[in-house]
């Protein structure tokens, strides 16, 4: 899955992993999956960022291999950021083209739009061979009784210009990353191309631009998220098989809500898991007898902005004045990324604690739901298939 993925996300994707009758051994991010695939026995000593511009999404990760160690030194990404927004970029120039030169508008017919859609996305890919492609839909829409036809010819140089600030954001996260992992680009050995938006001349160019050098060959953009996660699978499965060292990083700081409707940060995101951390707090006011610990995920100081993963409370706090209770409360992630959250009292070492697994939308009985009526759907198609029909 995407390595910037929030906590509800990635329970999503295991969910769905559940749902299609899979056993969910781990979850792995996509650029260190790409580095599995780069890099798995092939005895090197490299430190690599992994560029992943796919659909919706992009990532970078910064790894540092040794041997077959892989670590995670850095991530980062933005889940809102990915080939559908080139589309979009293009239907939205191309339409109003075609709003300036007919008067009508294609965004406001379903069919029309989608044809749009279909034929924006079929140039932008044309255009990472092509300099130029005509768009040609006839008969798209009627107006006025009168059918109206879109021929038009996108030039690579326009695709260029419409998402250029799209292609800098990338660029801006990737700096980001490379300052969180404490290096220079100057540092890294291989730049790796992940997705099919890797293949635009302009996204290669800015990368090469960026890092100061070309982006490796030898990993195929589309396939190699997939062979990293056999290759983890595989090593999961098999009993003796070389055991794969992989260390991987939490991509948000976590914390808790403090006075105030402040965001206390105890782990700090990018922080190697398994890990753990603990922090003093105490009381806000005099002879407080209880604490509601309120365990948060995000970036943002103010807990509003941050999502809420679980909350607990530590009752009969001995009475005593504001600021003189001592609570201590403590993180611990997993490699499987599952937190767990305690207070304890230091006086009375009264103790409360909960895990946090990744909360999910979904119930239990949902998903054994879509479970049973899954195998049911297998079976029926199975019979289907014996009986010939």
């Amino acid at each position: 899955m995407p390595a910037y993925f929030s906590d509800g996300q990635r329970q999503a994707t295991k969910d769905a992993g559940t749902i299609a009758g899979l056993e969910v051994l781990r979850i792995v991010n996509e650029p260190t999956a790409a580095a599995l695939a780069f890099g798995f026995k092939k005895r090197m000593n490299k430190k690599i960022a992994v560029y992943d511009l796919g659909g919706g999404t992009f990532d970078i990760s910064i790894l540092e291999i040794t041997q077959d160690a892989f670590e995670v030194l850095a991530t980062a990404g933005n889940t809102y950021l990915g080939g559908e927004d080139f589309d979009d970029r293009v239907i939205q120039h191309i339409a109003g083209i075609f709003q300036k030169e007919q008067g009508f508008d294609l965004k406001s017919e379903k069919m029309a739009l989608q044809r749009l859609k279909d034929a924006s996305e079929a140039a932008k890919c044309q255009l990472s061979t092509l300099l130029e492609t005509e768009i040609n839909l006839p008969f798209v829409a009627t107006m006025n009784g009168e059918s109206k036809h879109l021929r038009t010819v996108l030039h690579r140089l326009d695709l260029e210009r419409l998402t250029e600030d799209l292609i800098e954001e990338t660029i801006k996260i990737c700096n980001d990353a490379i300052e969180m992992a404490g290096l220079k680009t100057s540092d890294i050995d291989d730049v790796i191309l992940v997705g099919g938006m890797t293949r635009m001349p302009k996204v290669q160019e800015k990368v090469k631009e960026f890092f100061g050098k070309v982006p490796a060959k030898n990993v195929h953009p589309d396939e190699a998220v997939a062979i990293g996660a056999a290759i983890l699978g595989s090593t999961l499965m098999a009993e003796t098989s070389q055991p794969l060292l992989l260390l991987d990083v939490t991509p948000f700081n976590l914390g808790i809500r403090t006075a105030g409707g402040l965001f206390s940060t105890l782990i700090p995101k990018n922080s190697t898991i398994p890990t753990q951390a603990s922090h003093i707090f105490t009381t806000v006011s005099d002879n407080q007898r209880a604490v509601k610990i309120q365990v948060l995920q995000g970036d943002s100081h103010l807990a509003s902005e941050n999502v809420l993963l679980g909350e607990f409370s530590l009752t009969d706090i001995p009475p005593a004045k504001a600021g003189e209770p001592e609570i201590e409360v403590s993180f611990t992630i997993d490699s499987n990324g599952i937190v767990q959250a305690s207070a304890r009292d230091l006086k009375t070492q009264r103790e409360q604690s909960i895990v946090v697994e990744a909360t999910s939308a979904m119930s239990d009985r949902e998903k054994e739901e879509l479970v049973q009526k899954y195998q049911a759907n297998r079976e029926g198609l199975a019979a289907k298939e014996s009986s010939g029909l």
